[in-house]
């Protein structure tokens, strides 16, 4: 077991196999040593974990920790790619997007949930850039998506 994987048990969390595409495109690309992942959605055994907009039907703090779920998800599609998370030398950026409701305004807060768990299974690895952005609708009626771009080390 990777060293990535031992933190994620340790934190009482399994890497979940790489959710397949909902339509044409791949989980995750490599190009150089950076591999990107497509949004990623609080998917939890091939079904989606919660729907609706957060600030209405989603509170943010339900929606903080299916940020989580996404960035875990994401995290299995770049393990596909890399092989081994220890391969990970840094998450560069997170891209999160919030279905809101017209009157929310913690997409930040939301994004938390992401972020947090890629410092707590990644350390200073997983300190990145990012962007929170509220929308209207997600796919499949999804409260948030998540996308994140990591460097590898070489194989």
């Amino acid at each position: 077991m990777s060293a990535v994987e031992s933190k994620l048990a340790e934190l009482g969390l399994t890497l979940p196999e790489v959710v397949p595409p909902l339509a044409a495109y791949q989980p995750a690309v490599q190009t150089g040593v950076y591999v990107y992942t497509s949004g990623q959605l609080p998917m939890v055994d091939g079904k989606l974990a919660a729907t609706g907009k957060v600030g209405a039907e989603v509170t943010p703090e339900v929606a903080k920790e299916l940020a989580a779920t996404c960035a875990l998800n994401a995290l299995a599609a770049v393990k596909s790619i890399a092989g081994d998370l220890d391969r990970v030398a840094r998450v560069v950026k997170v891209v999160g997007f919030v279905a809101s409701a017209t009157d929310f305004t913690g997409q930040p807060a939301v994004l938390n949930g992401a972020s947090e768990l890629l410092g707590a299974v990644l350390g200073d690895k997983g300190v990145h850039a990012r962007s929170a952005v509220g929308v209207a609708v997600l796919p499949l009626d999804s409260p948030v998506e998540v996308e994140i771009q990591v460097e590898l080390t070489e194989a």
